[in-house]
C-alpha cells in the first residue's frame, strides 16, 4: 500500500491522521515500512495495523509513543497485546466501541441505560463535549456512565463541575507547552506537537489519580 493508500484508510477513524504523522512514528521506530528500489514507502497490511494499535493507544489511553513502542517490541517477541488486539486494515472505519458514531443526547442515553433528563443535565453542567459538527463527542458515553454511577452516592452534575474546571486548566497547561511548536505550520512540528500532547495529558493524568489516591488513603 502506498501512504495515500494508508491515510485512505486509517483516515475515517482518526481524523487527524497525515503524511507528517506517519513520517513521525516511523523516524520514532514505530512502524518500519519498506522502501522501493527509487525510494517510495510501501506498507502492508500489517503495517496498516500496528499503525492503527499506537494511534489507538494515543488517542484512547493517552501512552507515551516510549511505551506504547515498549508494547509493540512484547508483542512482536510473541507475548500478548494488553487490551483489545487491534482490528485488521480493510475494516469500516468504526470502532468496536462505537467511537465513531455520531451521538446525541437520546442515543447516549439509550447506549448507557440512564433517563435523557440526566445527560440533559450533564450538558446543561458544561460536563459533555459538543463534537464538531453538532451533537455530542465521542467520550460522551463514558463521562455519562461515571456520573450516573457516582450519582448513586449522592453526587449530582453540579457538584462535578469543579472537576470539569480543573481538566480543563490542564488542557490549557498542555496547550501552553505545546503552542511554539503547533504555531511553526511545519508539518514535523505539528506532528511532534501532537505527540508532546499525549505525553504531558498522560502526565498530568496520573498526577492528579496519585493527589486523589493519597488524600483518599488519608480519610481511611
Amino acid at each position: 500500500m502506498r501512504i495515500s493508500d494508508v491515510l485512505a484508510t486509517l483516515e475515517p477513524e482518526f481524523g487527524t491522521i497525515s503524511h507528517s504523522k506517519l513520517r513521525f512514528l516511523e523516524e520514532q521506530g514505530l512502524i518500519h515500512p519498506v522502501r522501493t528500489p527509487s525510494g517510495y514507502r510501501q506498507y502492508s497490511p500489517a503495517d496498516v495495523e500496528r499503525l492503527r494499535f499506537v494511534l489507538t493507544e494515543q488517542r484512547d489511553s493517552y501512552l507515551p509513543l516510549k511505551v506504547i513502542k515498549e508494547r509493540l517490541a512484547e508483542m512482536d517477541a510473541g507475548e500478548p497485546a494488553p487490551g483489545p488486539a487491534p482490528r485488521l486494515a480493510g475494516g469500516t472505519g468504526v470502532g468496536s466501541d462505537g467511537s465513531r458514531r455520531r451521538w446525541t443526547v437520546t442515543s447516549v442515553a439509550e447506549a448507557t441505560g440512564v433517563e435523557e433528563p440526566f445527560v440533559e443535565a450533564l450538558v446543561q453542567a458544561g460536563l459533555l463535549h459538543p463534537a464538531v459538527g453538532g451533537g455530542l463527542d465521542a467520550g460522551a458515553p463514558d463521562v455519562v456512565r461515571a456520573a450516573a454511577q457516582l450519582a448513586q452516592y449522592g453526587i449530582e452534575p453540579r457538584h462535578l463541575r469543579t472537576l470539569r474546571t480543573s481538566a480543563d486548566r490542564h488542557v490549557a497547561l498542555v496547550d501552553q507547552l505545546v503552542a511554539p511548536y503547533r504555531s511553526q505550520q511545519t508539518p514535523s512540528a505539528r506532528a511532534h506537537a501532537a505527540s508532546l500532547a499525549s505525553e504531558v495529558g498522560e502526565l498530568l493524568v496520573r498526577l492528579h489519580t496519585g493527589w486523589v489516591r493519597r488524600g483518599i488513603s488519608d480519610l481511611t
